[in-house]
């Protein structure tokens, strides 16, 4: 029943959500220890607001309450999918080309179910990934979960910015 509420959301939602120019990365609707939670996860080329999702929040929960999709009381929340973005869409392949990135998929590939690397991009219904200077190609239909790995260079073991932040003279 979620994932057909969660598709008809989508309908009703997602063309407010690209008229403001925005684009609507993923929906998640699930109970936890609050209650049942709606949360949008919007993006607007890394440039989202917190006006932006103040806004797109208002119209949302109007539109949803006008339709009565949801027949319980639910909170809704509306923000950024984060630096560890999740890639769900075959476009998002492509527009993050280059990009580390980690993915696990249903079935094993070689042995291996979970796999790290840079995104090359997406071609013929594939994902390809170099990793260990060894490219990958993993079907769409078989990734299960893919997300962006923001890299903090300034934070890698070795370099000064590390050692310092160690030591507790940057703080974080």
């Amino acid at each position: 029943m979620a994932k057909t509420l969660i598709e008809s959301i989508r309908k009703l939602t997602e063309p407010i959500i690209v008229s403001e120019g925005m684009e609507l990365v993923d929906i998640e609707y699930h109970r936890e220890s609050r209650g049942w939670v709606l949360r949008f996860y919007i993006d607007k080329g890394g440039k989202l607001t917190l006006d932006h999702c103040s806004h797109l929040s208002k119209q949302i929960g109007d539109l949803i309450e006008v339709k009565d999709l949801i027949p319980q009381g639910y909170i809704l929340e509306v923000s950024s999918p984060g630096l560890n973005r999740p890639l769900k869409k075959e476009k998002d392949f492509i527009t993050h080309a280059g990009k580390s990135i980690k993915v696990k998929t249903f079935k094993p590939i070689d042995q291996k179910r979970s796999f790290q690397g840079t995104l090359l991009g997406y071609k013929e219904g594939k994902v390809m990934i170099n990793t260990n200077d060894q490219e990958i190609h993993i079907p769409f239909p078989l990734i299960a979960k893919a997300n962006i790995q923001h890299q903090f260079p300034e934070l890698e073991k070795g370099k000064t910015n590390y050692k310092k932040l160690q030591k507790g003279v940057i703080k974080t």
